[in-house]
């Protein structure tokens, strides 16, 4: 540690939280997909044999997957099922894209860092394996398409 100066150990990365619009989806042991790429497109200028510009483009956002043990709420299932069957049948085949907020809690369940994810949509739920012989654990899967993210500002 270099002296005068304070460091903040990093999180223990061990429990997180999905909201919808102000739904507690739930806590969960595992999120995957909290990336972005930009394409690049290469463009040769003549004359120019030195390099090629590279120019950004798009941004892609790979789907989250969220991870869990078995709960026995319903809330992560009943928000796929307002997206999907009936549920969509009855919004007159209209899906609206919402907002969800995960974030990672802190020792003391506390919010330490927030995303909000924009225009998400649950697209896939998988839930656990069950045999009488297997020793794994029950766990279920959600995975949901959105338009991208930004870190929430504190304060």
């Amino acid at each position: 540690m270099v002296s005068g100066r304070d460091t903040t150990d990093p999180p223990f990365v061990g429990l997180f939280k999905l909201e919808v619009e102000g739904t507690d989806i739930g806590r969960f042991t595992e999120v995957a997909g909290l990336s972005v790429q930009l394409d690049v497109e290469e463009l040769a200028e003549g004359g120019q044999n030195a390099y090629t510009h590279r120019l950004l483009g798009r941004m892609k956002w790979p789907n989250l997957v969220f991870k869990r043990g078995l709960t026995d709420t319903d809330a992560l299932f009943d928000w796929l099922l307002e997206c999907s069957g009936e549920g969509l049948t009855k919004e007159g085949n209209k899906i609206t894209p919402r907002d969800a907020k995960v974030s990672v809690l802190n020792a003391k369940g506390q919010d330490m860092r927030v995303w909000i994810i924009t225009g998400a949509q649950p697209v896939k739920w998988t839930g656990p394996k069950l045999a009488t012989s297997s020793r794994e654990l029950a766990v279920e899967e959600l995975e949901v398409v959105h338009r991208g993210f930004r870190a929430q500002k504190k304060g």
